[in-house]
């Protein structure tokens, strides 16, 4: 039988799914790196005779908006209102994208378009045996993308559109992967607006821009990042590698994504809170932090528990990791509302 404890979670869980089921329409800014997601498929049933690396027999190709616009598109099917501000080049690609999140009913009024630039185009090489249908893997993935940051005035804009906006929001995203969307000063100066006006900060940074994220109050990492920081940081284990970043940066919360290994939330003083994750056999993780910033800023709007937060954002997560169809993904409101139920079931059968 389930302790007090374990009962304490399941209720949790139930409580948590009927208010995500029941939450009303709520604002969110969100401001970041705009990409094109494109996805090649195929067969991989013979090696290169002139070296050692696969063949691909290509069989479809499929593409999505990503990055900042990925996470717009799972806070849009959570049925909330997105603004989203981001960059694209007056290019292919770019208008890709935009016909991407209008296609779905995300305004693009907030891209900018720029001549003489280039849109960030992600392509993933996704393989499987011919005579398999399961255990497709990714075998290689293309990076294009301009030789340069967007430029500061365009970036500087972008902030001054969000921040006129944020009044209204239940909620900021800043969605930094490093191509100039956000940096330094827009991230100075939207965080102050933010934190002036009550609304809460969730980020999703590079690591190389830890310091545009002072005062967050979430921040979300995967598991290597945290690795690679505490290797940065030499530190022993990743709980104090965690425990100095969130005292240095005065975040409220270090949300860690260990995929088939659960979600960690750090806060500061040392509070620390593991949920599993409930998974036998993960499929993939692309698309992991996108559905981690969509949880976290749902739990901030429904002003969850931390407990229950991590319970939300670990089923975000497990509705990542069993899904099959990556390219046209994004996390809804049944989807997560039907992992909530799932996993609140599965502790009542384990006790059985």
């Amino acid at each position: 039988m389930l302790g007090e404890d374990g009962w304490a979670i399941h209720d949790g869980l139930q409580s948590a799914r009927k208010s995500v089921e029941n939450m009303a329409p709520s604002l969110v800014i969100l401001v970041g790196d705009v990409m094109l997601d494109r996805y090649i498929y195929g067969y991989a049933n013979n090696l290169n005779p002139r070296a050692p690396v696969p063949v691909l027999k290509e069989t479809h190709r499929e593409q999505g908006a990503g990055a900042a616009a990925h996470v717009a598109r799972g806070l849009h099917s959570l049925q909330l209102d997105v603004a989203l501000f981001g960059v694209v080049a007056d290019d292919e690609a770019g208008r890709d994208v935009i016909d991407a999140l209008e296609e779905v009913g995300i305004s693009a009024d907030g891209i900018a378009v720029l001549e003489d630039w280039r849109t960030t185009v992600k392509t993933r090489f996704i393989a499987s045996r011919e005579s398999l249908i399961e255990n497709k893997q990714m075998m290689l993935r293309v990076d294009e993308e301009a030789s340069s940051e967007i430029p500061e005035q365009v970036a500087n804009l972008l902030s001054t559109s969000a921040s006129a906006r944020l009044e209204d929001a239940k909620g900021l995203v800043l969605s930094d992967y490093g191509k100039g969307a956000v940096n330094d000063e827009t991230a100075l100066a939207l965080m102050a607006k933010a934190k002036e006006l009550g609304v809460p900060v969730i980020c999703d940074p590079k690591l190389t821009g830890l310091h545009r994220t002072r005062g967050a109050d979430a921040v979300i990492f995967e598991s290597r990042g945290l690795e690679l920081m505490r290797r940065r940081l030499f530190k022993a284990t990743a709980d104090e590698a965690a425990a100095e970043l969130v005292e240095e940066h005065g975040w409220g919360a270090l949300l860690v994504l260990g995929g088939q290994n659960g979600v960690d939330m750090y806060k500061q003083e040392g509070e620390h809170i593991h949920v599993d994750c409930t998974l036998p056999s993960p499929k993939q993780q692309i698309g992991l932090i996108d559905a981690a910033a969509v949880a976290v800023v749902v739990s901030q709007i429904l002003d969850l528990s931390d407990l229950d937060m991590v319970h939300l954002v670990n089923a975000a997560c497990e509705c990542i990791l069993q899904a099959e169809d990556v390219e046209h993904f994004a996390i809804d409101r049944r989807t997560l509302c039907t992992r909530l139920d799932e996993i609140a079931w599965s502790m009542q059968i384990s006790q059985r």
